[in-house]
């Protein structure tokens, strides 16, 4: 039986949300982890995903077994193991390595609307997802993809685009991600025809 939706985020029991803002009409899957992140109204996640230090936008597909922003390691160090940040944990100090951790947060993922993450995709640290773009199933993403570009591979290559560049053009100065839900419900039909959407709302 298919879940009802609403403007309550519909969290899986299993999923993990720290530190996070949830939008509208979202779901988390089972086994889901999000840590100080942004996750836009009406996305999702099908599960055993995890998103940390990232900004999602609105309507975007998340497929399972995504990793979105996988923490580094302090590869300049002597070791580059837990025990030079996570401290408390080993009883080596009372407090954690914060500078590490902060510069950790200055590497943010940021996924623009609309965008379809396939299954087991890894999108590193510090990388911009344009809105409308497609990232193939089980690709590394280490450099930013364009607004409505389809990209693919180890490392994640453009491979064509989703519009031409004039569609394109037009639908991110229509922005109807941002439209409110009095006229997701009045215009949702359209959204099924790109020539009549164009057309209509240009």
């Amino acid at each position: 039986m298919i879940k009802q939706l609403g403007v309550k985020p519909t969290i899986h029991p299993s999923a993990q949300v720290e530190n996070s803002f949830i939008g509208e009409w979202t779901e988390i899957g089972p086994n889901t982890k999000i840590e100080e992140s942004y996750f836009g109204d009406y996305s999702y996640t099908a599960g055993d995903a995890e998103i940390i230090y990232s900004s999602i936008g609105k309507f975007c597909s998340i497929a399972s077994h995504v990793r979105i922003n996988p923490v580094n390691h302090p590869m300049w160090r002597v070791t580059q193991h837990h025990l030079t940040y996570r401290l408390t944990q080993y009883d080596l100090a009372d407090h954690d390595d914060t500078d590490f951790f902060d510069w950790r947060r200055e590497h943010h993922v940021n996924v623009g609307h609309d965008v379809w993450i396939g299954h087991g995709a890894i999108i590193m640290p510090g990388v911009t997802i344009g809105t409308g773009a497609v990232i193939g199933a089980g690709s590394v993403v280490t450099k930013d993809v364009p607004a409505y570009t389809i990209a693919v591979g180890v490392p994640a290559k453009p491979i064509k685009r989703r519009f031409s560049e004039e569609v394109a053009d037009k639908l991110m100065r229509i922005e109807w991600w941002n439209w409110d839900r009095r006229l997701i419900e009045e215009r949702f039909s359209d959204l099924n025809n790109i020539e009549n959407f164009i057309l209509k709302y240009s």
